[in-house]
């Protein structure tokens, strides 16, 4: 097959979609298919380039600009530079894709190739990597908003199938975009284990200065739906228990609400904020870890978590036990699971592991095993390209 590949974000860039996005293009690619990955200009990076088997184009952007505002980030827009639509036209005319693969139902390069794609008829697999949301009533009204009356009649025009990847998904795109169980394609995401495979490359202890006190790691960029006020609130009952810890948390700062509520609570000494950090040296950074705990508000279990598991590291989680389709989960057998936004069931979660590190390796050690049974890119590929055999025979 000619698969076309489009998600805004793309690497160098940082971020779960993006990195998922080049390793399933380089799987397609060494599956024998042909490949193409168009994507916004990003910091430096080549307009074109070959890569893994496949070509890469960087299209023009214009990046979203930075009003101090809790729903800042870092994203670039395609559509805002003239004459992109008729590039992406000419680029997908001259490739002659059998299917394409949108990474984002809100990236304008979704909306240009889908618009492509309605004229050309050609299907379209669209993955749902992040759901418009936010605990801010003004910003969740403001994105329920903009999912109505602009994201919902641009993508259905296209009809894509939906890759839902969790539960909450799956009732995301039911509610917000009028899908139901039969444009579903029930996809988990991926990650590369072996990748945690490798002693660490750097000494993050010695370079933060932590030394050998208990460290819980939290990665992934702060915003609303990711804000670790939960962990910042846990920390006075796991530093009664356990008084030399620190909490890493690893990623840029878009949302500072945890540093203020943590000076509040005088634990603002037991946080270090680190930034974002090369993708080379995440597996490092877990590799220091006692304890990851990312996602916690109850809006999933997302890349960043499930490479921390693929690590051997106790990750804690705030989902449901069948949050996976086909992969169930058993509290404290192959997960560990707290209530959302509960910082006491958090902090009882984090110093059960901390109190027993036999029970935290055998945790960890299911929750490995458990991602090498269902999380791999080899075993999430396979359903892709599944799931674009069905979509190419139907439609030819």
């Amino acid at each position: 097959m000619r698969i076309a590949v489009v998600n805004n974000f793309f690497p160098p860039r940082p971020g779960g979609s993006s990195h998922l996005a080049a390793a399933l293009a380089a799987r397609y690619a060494a599956a024998g298919h042909e490949v193409l990955v168009l994507t916004a200009e990003y910091k430096g990076a080549p307009a074109e380039e070959e890569r893994d088997g496949y070509r890469v184009v960087r299209l023009p952007a214009m990046p979203m600009p930075q009003l101090g505002l809790a729903i800042d980030f870092d994203m670039a827009f395609a559509i805002a530079r003239p004459g992109n639509l008729r590039r992406v036209s000419r680029l997908l005319d001259q490739f002659a894709p059998d299917v394409i693969h949108q990474h984002g139902q809100f990236f304008d390069l979704s909306w240009l190739s889908g618009w492509y794609a309605r004229r050309r008829r050609i299907p379209v697999l669209l993955s749902i990597h992040t759901r418009l949301e936010s605990p801010d009533p003004k910003y969740a009204a403001l994105f329920r908003t903009l999912d109505r009356f602009l994201v919902k009649p641009i993508i259905r025009r296209f009809r894509p199938r939906y890759v839902i990847m969790d539960e909450l998904a799956a009732t995301y795109c039911e509610q917000r975009y009028g899908a139901t169980e039969n444009d579903f394609e029930y996809i988990p995401v991926a990650v590369e284990p072996t990748r945690f495979d490798q002693p660490a490359t750097v000494d993050v202890r010695e370079r933060h200065g932590v030394g050998d006190q208990p460290l819980i790691v939290s990665l992934g960029h702060v915003i609303p739906l990711r804000d670790r006020m939960a962990l910042v609130e846990a920390l006075p009952t796991v530093l009664g228990k356990h008084p030399d810890t620190k909490v890493m948390i690893i990623g840029r700062v878009y949302y500072d609400a945890f540093a203020k509520r943590a000076a509040e609570l005088g634990v603002a000494d037991a946080i270090i904020t680190t930034g974002a950090v090369p993708p080379a040296e995440v597996p490092s950074y877990f590799a220091a870890a006692d304890v990851v705990a990312h996602d916690l508000q109850g809006g999933g279990f997302g890349t960043a978590s499930l490479e921390a598991m693929a690590a051997g590291r106790a990750t804690i989680g705030t989902v449901t036990e069948t949050n996976f389709p086909a992969v169930r989960l058993h509290n404290w057998e192959n997960f560990v699971l707290a209530r959302p936004n509960d910082p006491t069931d958090l902090a009882a979660a984090i110093i059960r592991l901390l109190d027993d590190p036999q029970e935290r390796e055998w945790i960890a050690k299911q929750q490995r095993d458990l991602v090498y049974s269902h999380f791999t890119l080899d075993v999430v590929t396979r359903q892709h390209l599944a799931a674009f055999e069905r979509m190419t025979g139907s439609h030819r």
